[in-house]
């Protein structure tokens, strides 16, 4: 069903949606319906078919104005838009309640809503990762040269590991999660399986119990305590027990973690057990950058480490990274970048050259929730062509995929999703087109009016207007252009020589529709002021004031639009 909206007392204003001043009075609003039921008003017009289109937008705006007079009705609108006002349960909502409570009564109705989601999904995470020894594309050693000498260079996969991991709400505050893992080495192997309990004790923390068992390490029971311990300080605390054939290995784990500023987290970390250390670490992530330094000292591994990852402000969210880590093992430096591919997808490489680790290369993708990880090995060496292919390769690899795989699907994909979007409203569309010409041929008395006003002042004067889709790249000539003509509703939104449209999509204002569904739309006015000719081309949903301050310059400001004279928008929701 569409229900027609009537806002008055239009103006911009930062933070809202639509553009629309929700703190229009019930007086400015009582005189937008004035104005609207004067001009669609079936008695104004004696053809009998304008009459039946006058009549039908006169009982929508009716309905609008019956939405917003009631004032818990408009609390829910103004709040939440029309989906507020048709949610779950709102029919049993008292309606002798003030704003503020029905507004909490909906927000309660929406958590029900939203527990009963969560209680029927579970967040499935997974891992993937396998390993390649690719040594033998270089490291062929003289010996074995006269053998090799024709051969095919011999790779293999000499390790896996699969992990995957489900999350089941039970209440609002117990969740638990299972999770198991398969992983082999040349040809040896084990797996193990986890069930974790958590249960949220209070808006400051968490607990969590685990149980694990496993062919490789044994049974296994875990405790985890998360504890705000100021707003800019957290603790969490984690012990475990691991059976064995070699007795019991307890564990401990504790980590302090506390707000350094705005961007800047500091995390201090304890362990005890099999691999003892103590780590302290530095991490600052802004909407450009990410930096990390940490230091651990330990048994076996102590190192130092520095890390940097530049974010491209580009809407693939392009990201470049390189790190240092030197330690008793060695010196391993690293380099690489990553990029988001799809709506859900990022792929990324990285070249680690080390000391004595040699050069590998790992190229990771991220689909959705599922991480899928290919270590390659490629030397034990410190060769600069190992190096060079290890940059260059996937980097070519990428460019060709991209131009042959990716950008085709990704295209097809928005054109097959555009498709379904028109097919699924075309029927609405339809309805509103046909309100939108009824809309126009009722102005059309009234635009006479304003024209003649306008011309004895030598004002504003809409010479023609078009709304859609145009096309102006040379590069896209095959393109067709969608646009229909609003010359005359923009004409009749003119008032006192000015036209004011706020940041809001144009196709909700009176006599327009979308003619291109989930496509990118302009305004494009042609008009005359003081008797000379303009032209602008405005965005979809920015806001549009003509003429110009420069144009009107020495003449005295006229008040705004929106905020002497209440103005009528139509929302189709």
């Amino acid at each position: 069903m569409i229900t027609t909206i009537c806002v008055a007392h239009q103006r911009e204003q930062p933070g809202t949606r639509d553009g629309a001043l929700r703190s229009a009075t019930q007086e400015e609003l009582k005189a937008a319906y004035r104005r609207l039921c004067m001009l669609y008003h079936p008695d104004k017009h004696r053809d009998p078919e304008l009459k039946r289109q006058a009549e039908q937008l006169f009982n929508l705006v009716h309905e609008a104005y019956e939405v917003l007079s009631d004032p818990q009705a408009r609390a829910i609108y103004d709040i939440y838009g029309k989906r507020g006002l048709d949610v779950e349960g709102w029919e049993v909502v008292e309606r002798r309640r003030s704003p503020a409570e029905i507004r909490e009564e909906y927000e309660r109705l929406q958590r029900e809503r939203e527990e009963r989601r969560l209680q029927q999904r579970t967040n499935p995470k997974g891992m993937i990762s396998v390993g390649v020894d690719a040594t033998d594309l270089f490291d062929r050693y003289d010996e074995d040269y006269e053998d090799a000498v024709g051969g095919v260079p011999h790779i293999e996969i000499n390790k896996m590991h699969i992990s995957q991991s489900i999350e089941a709400p039970l209440t609002t505050k117990d969740t638990a999660i299972l999770s198991g893992s398969l992983s082999t080495h040349n040809g040896n192997g084990g797996g193990s399986i986890n069930l974790a309990l958590r249960r949220v004790t209070s808006a400051k923390g968490w607990g969590e119990v685990e149980l694990g068992a496993g062919d490789t390490h044994g049974p296994l029971f875990g405790m985890k305590i998360f504890r705000n311990l100021t707003p800019r300080c957290f603790a969490t605390a984690q012990c475990g027990l691991q059976f064995s054939s070699r007795g019991v290995r307890p564990g401990v784990t504790t980590v302090l973690a506390r707000h350094l500023d705005k961007n800047t987290m500091g995390y201090l970390q304890w362990r005890w057990g099999v691999q003892s250390s103590m780590n302290t670490s530095i991490v600052r992530d802004t909407k450009s950058s990410h930096f990390t330094f940490a230091v651990q000292l330990g048994i076996p591994h102590t190192f130092m480490m520095m890390s940097y990852q530049y974010k491209f402000q580009d809407e693939d969210q392009t990201k470049i990274k390189g790190s240092l880590k030197s330690g008793f093992f060695g010196t391993v430096v690293e380099y690489g970048a990553e990029r988001k591919i799809s709506r859900h997808s990022v792929v990324g490489a990285t070249v680690s050259v080390g000391v004595p680790q040699g050069v590998s290369l790992k190229v990771k993708l991220n689909r959705a929730s599922q991480t899928y990880l290919f270590p390659i090995h490629l030397t034990d060496q410190l060769l600069p062509s190992a190096v060079f292919y290890a940059t260059v390769g996937p980097l070519v690899f990428y460019l060709a995929i991209q131009r042959l795989v990716i950008r085709p699907y990704v295209r097809a994909q928005k054109e097959q999703n555009l498709e379904k979007q028109r097919q699924s409203s075309a029927s609405d569309i339809a309805r509103k087109k046909q309100e939108a010409e009824a809309a126009v041929l009722l102005m059309q008395e009234s635009v006479r009016r304003i024209i003649e006003a306008e011309e004895s002042r030598m004002g504003l004067i809409i010479l023609n207007a078009w709304y859609g889709k145009f096309v102006t790249d040379n590069s896209r000539k095959h393109e067709r252009a969608k646009v229909i003509d609003v010359t005359v509703p923009l004409q009749c939104l003119v008032k006192d020589s000015k036209l004011i449209l706020t940041e809001a999509s144009k196709a909700g204002l009176p006599g327009f529709y979308d003619p291109c569904v989930g496509e990118e739309k302009s305004l494009k006015v042609l008009y005359q002021f003081r008797g000379v000719m303009h032209q602008v081309l405005s965005g979809d949903t920015e806001a549009l004031r003509i003429p110009k301050q420069c144009e009107c310059a020495g003449q005295q400001q006229a008040p705004l639009i929106s905020e002497r004279d209440t103005r009528l928008l139509l929302y189709t929701l």
